[in-house]
């Protein structure tokens, strides 16, 4: 059996549980084996995961992709399918620790005009902190999983210390020898100053080029991957530990306590209706861009992040406002309400971020009413897209874009696997 055979016996017990609710099933289905049905491309020892209608792979996106298989990494063949992925990712790296995105084989086709011009391996070379964290999370969680430890390999162990490395050094950009320009694009696609991004002063967090969405920071720290690059470094220290490296791991837990310092000091604002809340980004010389965007990290996804609890109080503030008009991208519509992000024509909501608004929810209902958004937004066509308008949901961006159906596809995974589903879709049928 292959692995989408494997995950598909594996998800059957769920069809009586979702049967009350008309659709769900189907719906759930497909979104959850979509990513192994159509993005991945698996090798002895090799695992390449497409995003969707684009053929590179995305560090972040293809983690995000398969963290919902991690359930069933105890089949052979998921497992390996896993371990393919961490291995790839960690030559990625290797390869070149500053790109967002990369080639399965070396190209020297590039879509874009980029200074300076990347290598052949590489798809494009945006800098964004996530894209070194999110392979350590997902090595960390499928250790946790199967307690394997095949998997850590020389170049896992090189590429764990560059990532380390690489977070340290861009605690002071001046040291940082980045730089990106694009020209013939939109202002977002790019960095200003030659490349070198707006200025920030040195404050322990770590600089990012560009958000999870890809487009440019306004300022150089953005709070919520700061503070996932903290939770990452708890996964380095565990991952040290496993490769016996007691001084990578001492280094990893310094940073890391360095970064959640520097956020608490420098990444929090007084706002006049939600109290103190976090910035989505700072530069430490006295700037905050006060907003969410719907790509994750985000200041919305900081408990499914593992990064705090949902309970915790400054992040119940900051989702207040995050889940408000306050939030610039924080829209409404006639059949649903949610994050937007500004990557996205203005008015679209992200099923990504409705998802994760789900999945941090301590409300029955909260969770509900995103749960049916999502089961009668998806414009009939059977899948999550990156956004969609919430007044004519046939309306959407990216009609394959696997890391939102894999999203959805852990909402309810999570839903069935702590007994909420059954009161959730009671509180369904009244909306």
């Amino acid at each position: 059996m292959t692995a989408a055979d494997k995950l598909r016996a594996r998800i059957q017990p769920m069809k009586e549980a979702l049967a009350p609710c008309p659709g769900l099933w189907e719906l759930f289905e497909r979104c959850y084996l979509n990513t192994i049905e159509t993005t991945v491309q698996q090798t002895p020892g090799d695992t390449f995961v497409i995003t969707g209608d684009i053929a590179a792979m995305w560090l972040r996106d293809s983690t995000a992709q398969v963290l919902h298989y991690l359930r069933f990494a105890a089949e052979p063949e998921v497992s390996a399918m896993l371990e393919g992925l961490i291995a790839r990712q960690a030559a990625c790296i290797l390869r070149d620790p500053y790109a967002n995105a990369f080639n399965r084989e070396p190209s020297d086709y590039k879509p874009y005009n980029d200074t300076p011009r990347a290598s052949d391996w590489v798809w494009e070379r945006k800098y964004e902190i996530d894209s070194l964290c999110y392979p350590l999370w997902l090595a960390e969680k499928y250790h946790a999983r199967t307690g394997s430890t095949t998997f850590l390999t020389k170049d896992f162990h090189a590429a764990l210390r560059c990532v380390v490395e690489l977070l340290r050094l861009e605690q002071d950009h001046s040291r940082s020898p980045y730089r990106f320009e694009r020209t013939d694009c939109p202002p977002g696609d790019t960095l200003v100053r030659e490349g070198r991004g707006s200025p920030v002063a040195v404050t322990g967090m770590t600089w990012s080029g560009f958000r999870p969405s890809d487009d440019a920071c306004r300022y150089g720290y953005l709070v919520p991957s700061n503070l996932f690059a903290a939770r990452a470094m708890r996964s380095a220290c565990v991952l040290a530990g496993l490769l016996n490296d007691p001084t990578l791991a001492a280094e990893a837990e310094a940073l890391g306590e360095e970064i959640a310092a520097a956020v608490r000091k420098h990444g929090t604002v007084e706002h006049p209706e939600h109290g103190t809340i976090l910035a989505y980004e700072v530069d430490g010389l006295g700037n905050a861009n006060l907003m969410d965007d719907a790509n994750v990290p985000s200041l919305l996804a900081l408990p499914y992040l593992e990064v705090c609890a949902p309970e915790d109080a400054l992040y119940q503030n900051t989702r207040r406002f995050v889940l408000s008009k306050e939030n610039p991208y924080y829209y409404t519509g006639q059949l649903a309400a949610g994050v937007g992000s500004p990557h996205t024509p203005g008015g679209y909501i992200w099923p990504i971020a409705l998802c994760v608004q789900a999945m941090t929810s301590i409300d029955l209902d909260e969770i509900a009413a995103c749960l049916h958004t999502l089961l009668h937004t998806h414009g009939g066509t059977g899948f999550m897209h990156e956004s969609f308008d919430p007044n004519a949901p046939e309306k959407f961006t990216r009609s394959w874009f696997a890391w939102a159906n894999s999203m959805f596809g852990e909402l309810v995974c999570l839903l069935y696997e702590t007994d909420w589903l059954g009161e959730v879709l009671d509180r369904m049928k009244k909306l």
